[in-house]
């Protein structure tokens, strides 16, 4: 988040919704007792020589610089004796890639890209708490020599964009320095076509689109919030639209525009739809249907099957980074969702008999 390099394109990996880690402190800074008011990134500029006043005001906005223990806008002024805070979402610590023997469903593999089907369930890069059983643990094993794509001095080989923990579905990888600056143009672009398939709570009966910021919650920094106005936040934008209606949730396709963490599941929650089983953004709560107990053992019974958010990356498409050929891969769902939509369907039917 902090660097000093300042280029149109910067190599951030997209996030496709990625899980947001706890935040770890990178940077303790108190005011002196005679510290005359400055703006912040004039502050912090002097005293973080590796990094630039556009990557601080960035920085800011993402909520990753807090004043007292708080989140501040980056025109926010430094008093004496405030304590300045740098929280980044990677623990300060040097991490060991162990190449770990963890089975791929690989849809896809030549001398250039790796395109596969990620399981739910698993981290996609090691982490505080989860520094093996991680897919660059499992890629580092199925091939040696690996492009590095380094955020916040973490290794992420060949990783191009990411997915959540508990969102399943296809990805791709760049097996050469070449392939992946090439990918990584692409989703900098928005010239790649990522469509997710995911079960939220109410009837959508039209298609539409969702557009707002999206940056950290001031509630609560684990999750992500919509802002209409203001500097707070990333411009998102997600198009969805209704493929089947179940009475009281709906199956959706979303088309992301853009990349943010967890977008889907914060725009979503945002017209008044969570996904289904989404803890983190209320989605595991009986929002729509009667007050029954048949009715409310019969949710409690699909969050059984489904207990995370139902969020599936059903498809991708790319060019090449070698050939230019378009290319498309589209995976199936998970049992555990695939048996949730049938359940409703039973539902559905049986309520109509």
């Amino acid at each position: 988040m902090i660097e000093n390099e300042e280029e149109k394109y910067d190599g951030e990996l997209e996030d496709d919704g990625d899980e947001v880690q706890d935040l770890y402190e990178h940077h303790r800074i108190i005011a002196d007792k005679a510290q005359g008011v400055l703006r912040i990134d004039k502050f912090l500029i002097d005293r973080l020589p590796s990094a630039s006043r556009n990557k601080i005001q960035d920085a800011t906005r993402d909520g990753y610089i807090l004043v007292n223990g708080e989140q501040v806008k980056p025109n926010y002024k430094v008093k004496p004796n405030d304590v300045i805070t740098v929280e980044l979402p990677t623990p300060v610590r040097e991490v060991e890639l162990i190449p770990e023997d963890i089975p791929l469903e690989i849809l896809f593999e030549d001398d250039h890209v790796i395109v596969l089907n990620k399981a739910a369930g698993m981290v996609v890069h090691p982490g505080f708490g989860n520094y093996t059983g991680t897919l660059v643990n499992a890629l580092a094993f199925h091939f040696t020599q690996l492009p590095e794509n380094t955020q916040h001095g973490m290794p992420r080989p060949g990783l191009v964009h990411r997915l959540d923990k508990n969102t399943s579905g296809v990805m791709v990888i760049g097996k050469t320095e070449a392939a992946l600056t090439h990918l990584s143009k692409q989703f900098y672009d928005r010239t790649t076509d990522r469509r997710y398939n995911a079960i939220v709570w109410g009837r959508i009966e039209e298609e539409g689109t969702v557009e707002g910021n999206i940056g950290r919650s001031y509630k609560d920094r684990k999750i992500m919030s919509v802002f209409e106005e203001g500097d707070h936040g990333k411009h998102a934008v997600t198009h969805y639209k209704p493929l089947e209606s179940l009475q009281y949730v709906t199956l959706v396709e979303c088309k992301l525009e853009t990349g943010r963490t967890h977008q889907i599941r914060a725009h979503m929650k945002y017209i008044g739809h969570p996904l289904f089983g989404d803890a983190e953004y209320g989605g595991d709560k009986i929002l729509k249907g009667t007050t029954f107990t048949r009715y409310r053992q019969f949710v409690d019974n699909c969050f059984k099957l489904q207990p995370h958010q139902a969020l599936h990356a059903k498809s991708l498409g790319f060019d090449h980074p070698e050939t230019g050929e378009r290319m498309h891969f589209e995976t199936e769902w998970p049992s555990a969702f695939a048996e949730v939509i049938e359940k409703w369907r039973h539902y559905l039917r049986h309520q109509k008999d």
